[in-house]
Order: structure tokens, then sequence, then C-alpha cells
């Protein structure tokens, strides 16, 4: 080396100012991130209350709405039980009303041929004729009570409990009973007003088609008129103050007549017959 050589001189140079300026923007950039995370925390968590809120609401009307339901089926259920306990009271009824039909036809069949076996032992064993002639009358007549019994079994009843005949036979059997008057007539439609028993009639209209017909009844001067009705139904209505019903049935109906019959309860037979005669 030579003596005379240069020293070196090493000097130090400063940190770039850019270097500065890239940290302070890291460091703005860092603090605006961490802004806007717990900007977006919050919002998070704001939309998780909302949405719990909205999930409880909505929880809390379902369950609500599934009360009201349960308490909806509950009242279809008993109603429903109580429709079912009705019906088989009704099925009930029809069964024994069927039972005592068949026994009581039953016990009319055995009579009968217990009966029919004793006259023919009676006439077997050369009884005289007038025992003969007795024995049938009292055939006969437990025959004929036999033959009503069954016919008013076969009967239908109106909704006032009476019987309701279908014919002039079962008119006859009701009229043995001697609980009511009853009065056959037969109207022509436009024929004018009849009179049957203690009221009037006029036959207005007629439809064989469906067995109905429209007729006009006078009773203590008062009118009214019954439209449509059908053929073995009967109309109730009440006269001269009494408590009982009378009861019109209409049987038979054809394009220009009706025939039926007027059932009065006796006292309101009695009744109105009296107040004819004072009448007259």
């Amino acid at each position: 080396m030579s003596e005379y050589q240069e020293p070196i001189n090493h000097t130090a140079t400063g940190t770039p100012r850019w270097i500065g300026l890239a940290v302070a923007i890291l460091a703005g950039l860092s603090l605006i991130g961490i802004g806007v995370g717990w900007t977006a925390i919050n919002q998070a968590k704001n939309v998780e209350q909302t949405t719990q809120a909205s999930l409880k609401q909505s929880n809390d009307a379902l369950s609500q709405r599934l009360a009201k339901d349960d308490e909806i089926n509950q009242q279809l259920q008993s109603d429903l039980k109580v429709v079912t306990d009705k019906l088989n009271v009704t099925q009930g009824e029809l069964i024994s009303a069927r039972k005592q039909t068949k026994s009581v036809a039953a016990n009319y069949d055995k009579k009968l041929n217990e009966l029919g076996t004793n006259v023919n032992q009676q006439l077997a064993s050369k009884a005289s004729s007038d025992d003969v002639n007795k024995l049938g009358g009292d055939v006969n007549g437990v025959k004929t009570d036999l033959d009503a019994t069954k016919n008013n079994l076969q009967m239908a009843r109106s909704e006032m409990g009476t019987l309701i005949a279908r014919n002039h036979d079962e008119i006859d059997t009701l009229r043995r009973q001697g609980q009511r008057d009853y009065f056959e007539f037969s109207i022509q439609r436009k024929g004018g007003s009849q009179k049957v028993g203690s009221i009037q009639v006029e036959l207005k209209d007629t439809n064989t088609k469906k067995n109905q017909y429209t007729i006009n009844v006078l009773a203590d001067d008062k009118s009214f008129e019954k439209k449509n009705r059908s053929v073995n139904e009967p109309i109730f209505f009440y006269t001269g103050g009494s408590r009982a019903a009378l009861e019109l049935v209409v049987n038979k109906v054809t394009k220009s007549t009706a025939t039926g019959y007027l059932s009065i309860p006796k006292s309101a037979g009695t009744a109105s017959a009296s107040a004819s005669t004072s009448g007259q």
C-alpha cells in the first residue's frame, strides 16, 4: 500500500422520506380497516338481534295459532261426540221399535195359530153349533183387536204424536179407538169451499207428479192457505179457543180432486157441535 493513498471516508446516508410516508399510510389504512370491521360487527349484531326478535314474534304467533287450532279441534271433537251420541240414541230407538214390531207380529201369529187350533179341536169334538159360533166370534174379536194393534204399529206418527191414517180402513181403525172424531172428505178443484166438520176447505191446486196440493182452510171466520203440502202430511190448527189441535190430512190427489180426512179431538168436537147448535 502506498503511504500516499488517500484515506476513504464512510458517510452514513439518512432514511428515505417515502418509507415514513408509507408507514403512515399503512397505519391509517389499519385504523380504517379496524373501524370498518367494528362497524360490520355492530351491524351483524343488530341484524342478529332483529332476526331473533322476528323469529320470536313468528314463534309466538305460530304458538297462538296452534293453540287456537287445538281449541277448535277440541270443540269439533266435542260436537262430533254429541252428534255421535245422538245418532246412537236414534239408532237404538229404531232398533227397539223394530224389535217391538217383530215381537207383536210374532205374538199375533202365535195367538192366531193357537185360536185356530182350539177351533179345530172344538170342531173335532163335535161341539154344538152355538159353542162353535161363540168361539168363532171370540176368535174374530181377538183377530180384530190384533189387526188394529198391528195397524197402529205400522202407522206413522205426526209431530203432535197422533197416528196418521193413509186410507179409509186405517181411518176406521182410528175411529174405533174413540179418542177423536174423523170426517172424511173429497173436494173438487175450482169447486168452491166445502164444509168438513166445523170448518170449510177449498182446493186451490194439485201436483200429481210431486203428490202435493194447495188448500185454503176457513175456521172461526179466519182463512189461511197452505201451499205445496205433501200427501199424508198433517196440517194442525186451533179453533174455538180449544187447546187441542185439529188435524187435516190429504191422502190422495188427482188433477182435479183431493181426498182425505179431518180429525177433531172429542172435547173440541163437542164444543164445536154446541156452538153450532146455539148459533142456530
